[in-house]
């Protein structure tokens, strides 16, 4: 779902409601059996299932590719291309059994032969995504309809992958093809209309008459257009021109439900802190614990919540998602919004006068977020002082451990193994100071290669953990809004920024 460049998605789409840009729509009236049209806040990367983006270019790609399994609304994994799945006893190795009447759209039969060399060309290719099958030492066929998938280290996440980019099928006889990156060659409900798509502004699917699963076709023709700014969004939206759209921000949420729309939320995402310098190294105070639980109390939540999103969210203080095992509401009762507490615990550490702390800033994150940051920090003796950057150097920074603390927005990942890859591992994306603490790293490991009962009773320990430690500082999950118009139904996505196509449907 989201690499260091889905986060950045985030915060790009903040800054490109201030660019003014606008992009075209066509009409979105609906019937079963018609055109379905999409409103999107990125246009397609690229079309080569070898470097396919997720988040929200997944819809591009679903349109054109099947994955090998298939993620219901509510994260449940279910057979797809793959009919059924088991592992070894030590989880080392996952044997597939594949569909035997599916063909690619040119005709090449689809086969365990196509799906090893499709796992493999992920693995070693150029998605943002390519390090969800780090852990795939081989795939091979065993015969036409069983794949074998031998892996480095059990991988509690890896059937989750399957169901996204790294389980997109494309014709091997297209690997080869020059325009491999913009003509998609995939075994899936649509094919991409080359003729009547304008790369970067419209793209159009038309129905794949031969689709193996029919009842995920709900409509004949698909419309994606791109919208770089809330504004040019808001008017299509106004206009009556997409049926179904996310949303770039929540202050334009009014206008669209005066439009008809309808809206669906989903808690995606977590906004907060990063306290990333738990040892000391660029900033001695961050390395003391007191001093992280500070930062905890520091913060008004509802009054972050209000500044950054309108109000659309939910407080929290954990970066473990509701539907997590880890989870755990009385930790939402750790830190209280308490600047006494705060300057208190400053002064036990040491630093009864505060202390001086550089942070990055961003304008894509907005000029008066950073205000209030700087002012409810000062409020209990820490001077913040900020370095402005461009929203990619700013993610730079934070990966390779630039700044003892920075503001950021994170995924929730829809399993615990992720989440701790992605924010809390030693070699983990986010955590740019790679804070190697023996009690985390056990919990971990327990995670990959523990019992269930084990792997849930050590994710619990270790969300437990890390907010006793002041790890981050989280304030909010905000609500990500996705719109449909009375002719639309659709379900929202657990753990991915777009709903899944086939949860778009026409209203009976």
């Amino acid at each position: 779902m989201f690499s260091w460049k889905k986060a950045a998605v985030v915060l790009a789409a903040v800054a490109l409601a201030l660019t003014g840009c606008s992009a075209g729509g066509s009409g979105g009236s609906t019937a079963s059996g018609g055109t379905l049209t999409l409103g999107l806040i990125t246009p397609a990367s690229n079309f080569s299932a070898q470097g396919a983006s997720w988040a929200n270019e997944s819809p591009y790609m679903q349109a054109v590719y099947d994955t090998l399994l298939k993620a219901e609304a509510d994260g449940t994994i279910v057979a797809n291309l793959a009919t059924d799945w088991s592992y070894n006893a030590d989880n080392t190795v996952l044997t597939m059994t594949l569909r035997d009447d599916v063909k690619f759209t040119d005709g090449t039969p689809f086969n365990a032969q196509a799906a090893a060399q499709n796992l493999v060309r992920f693995r070693d290719g150029t998605s943002p995504n390519a390090s969800f099958l780090a852990n795939l030492k081989d795939a091979t066929a065993i015969d036409d309809t069983h794949v074998q998938l031998t892996l480095k280290a059990p991988d509690p996440a890896l059937l989750t992958y399957l169901t996204q980019n790294a389980g997109l099928q494309e014709s091997p006889a297209a690997f080869g093809n020059a325009d491999v990156k913009t003509v998609p060659v995939g075994s899936g409900p649509y094919t991409l209309n080359v003729g009547e798509t304008v790369v970067g502004n419209s793209y159009v699917f038309d129905k794949n008459p031969n689709y193996w699963n029919p009842s995920d076709q709900h409509y004949d023709k698909l419309v994606m257009n791109y919208y770089a700014d809330s504004t040019s969004l808001l008017n299509a939206i106004q206009g009556g021109q997409v049926n179904a759209s996310t949303t770039i921000n929540n202050t334009i949420l009014p206008q669209i439900e005066s439009a008809g729309y309808t809206l669906s939320p989903i808690e995606n995402n977590w906004w907060g802190l990063i306290i990333g310098d738990r040892n000391g190294t660029l900033n001695p105070a961050i390395g003391n614990v007191k001093v992280r639980q500070a930062l905890n109390y520091a913060f008004d939540r509802n009054a972050m919540l209000t500044a950054f999103t309108d109000g659309h969210g939910t407080v929290t203080e954990q970066i473990f998602p509701t539907k997590s095992t880890s989870y755990d509401p009385a930790l939402d009762q750790t830190y209280s919004y308490d600047p006494a507490k705060a300057r208190q615990l400053l002064a036990e550490a040491g630093y009864p006068n505060g202390f001086d702390l550089r942070m990055p800033s961003s304008a894509a994150f907005g000029a008066s977020n950073f205000a209030l940051i700087q002012q409810q920090l000062a409020d209990v003796g820490i001077r913040v002082t900020y370095d402005e950057l461009q929203v990619n150097d700013y993610i730079t920074a934070l990966v390779s451990g630039k700044y003892p603390v920075a503001l950021m927005a994170l995924q929730l990942d829809p399993t615990d193994w992720q989440l701790s890859q992605f924010s809390i591992d030693k070699s983990a994306t986010f955590n740019g100071f790679h804070t190697d603490d023996p009690m985390v790293q056990g919990y971990i490991a327990t995670l990959q290669t523990g019992s269930k009962a084990d792997a849930e009773a050590a994710g619990k320990a270790l969300n437990k953990y890390i907010v006793d430690q002041g790890w981050f500082a989280p304030w909010f999950r905000p609500a990500l809004n996705f719109v449909s118009d009375p002719n639309t139904d659709l379900t929202v996505q657990v753990g991915n920024s777009y709903p899944y196509l086939w949860n778009i449907k026409p209203k009976n």
